[in-house]
């Protein structure tokens, strides 16, 4: 078994390979690149988060006021549906988060909040499975994105699937929510201005994005926050993570200051002139990433844009996902509640 030298931050170390295969780059506990170009996406870090990343299969018998199908297809989607209620109800379409390189919308971290949404609102919810990086890097999400809600729009005209006919007969495209988790808020963003530009060529009806719910976006550009050099790290958020990640996503040769990570800064196009639905930003109060989520609501705000902030106080990055502290932490616990109902307000109101 032959060694590589692996680089992070600072720091560099001798890591083991498997099969011969030399380790050119990783995110600790994540994932490594190998120098034949594959990705080991194998859970290296404390086993007790490991259950949080186990899949959910899915399942036509309600369970919890609420069911969840898988709809293959270009890209894959699953739905989760509330119970008994046949009214016709928003559609929220959720991109998910992991840095734009790991993370699947099956795993129970989204599995337990967002079928959770699915009940409050009521709603239908519909995760989009999303390509990763660095084996296919932005816009790759972005261009995925936008063919969910192109494969939404379809479902609604017609589709002889029986999952694609439960959602025609319950949902209300003229009232789709985008919502995202740290990087999959970034792509409310980006999807939903998108979007909104080509709704004015009437390409989208019925379908109309109504509002967009970035939760915790990863936004960030080439120079320290204040937050990111205060707040410390957790297991599921980082320092080495923020910067990693968006190295192996951004195109090649972009900085944190390309108009993927940060909408509001010089390289991007000025706010003004982007056409967004209203838009509802949740910020956690200990995230490394709020003072740059502060900032863009600061910006859209300047811009003339319609938008509400939730900050979620004592949280940190994502913690809504984090069932285990959900479940037996009260105060992450009622935080999770406030965001829900926050959301659930929102979408009525749109």
């Amino acid at each position: 078994m032959a060694n590589a030298t692996v680089t992070t931050g600072s720091q560099t170390r001798v890591q083991a390979s498997e099969d011969g295969r030399k380790v050119v780059d990783e995110v600790s506990g994540w994932l490594r690149v190998l120098d034949d170009g594959t990705v080991d996406r194998t859970w290296t870090g404390p086993p007790e988060a490991l259950p949080l990343m186990q899949p959910v299969a899915p399942y036509s018998t309600p369970r919890d006021g609420h069911t969840l199908h898988d709809l293959p297809g270009e890209p894959n989607l699953r739905v989760y549906v509330a119970a008994g209620d046949r009214r016709r109800l928003p559609v929220v379409v959720h991109l998910h988060g992991g840095g734009f390189c790991v993370s699947h919308p099956s795993w129970l971290m989204y599995h337990h909040f967002y079928s959770r949404l699915a009940c409050a609102l009521p709603a239908a919810v519909v995760s989009v499975e999303l390509p990763l990086a660095p084996e296919r890097r932005l816009p790759a999400h972005i261009d995925t994105a936008i063919a969910a809600l192109h494969r939404v729009r379809s479902i609604a005209l017609s589709d002889d699937d029986p999952v694609a006919a439960l959602l025609r007969e319950v949902a209300d495209v003229s009232r789709v929510f985008l919502i995202g988790d740290s990087s999959g808020a970034n792509l409310v963003h980006l999807v939903a201005a998108r979007a909104c530009h080509d709704d004015g060529k009437d390409s989208w009806a019925p379908l109309r994005v109504a509002g967009g719910i970035p939760i915790h976006p990863g936004f960030v550009r080439a120079t320290r926050s204040g937050s990111e050099m205060r707040t410390s790290d957790s297991v599921f958020f980082t320092l080495e993570m923020l910067d990693k990640f968006n190295a192996m996503a951004l195109p090649v040769g972009a900085t944190k200051e390309h108009p993927f990570t940060c909408p509001m800064g010089p390289q991007a196009p000025p706010l003004e002139s982007v056409m967004l639905p209203p838009m509802l930003v949740a910020v956690g109060e200990h995230d490394l990433v709020r003072d740059r989520n502060l900032e863009y609501c600061d910006a859209l705000r300047a811009a003339g844009k319609e938008v509400e902030v939730l900050i979620s106080r004592g949280m940190s990055h994502a913690f809504y996902l984090n069932k285990f502290a959900v479940d037996m932490d009260p105060t992450t616990g009622e935080r999770t509640q406030e965001l829900i109902d926050a959301i659930a307000s929102f979408v009525a109101r749109h």
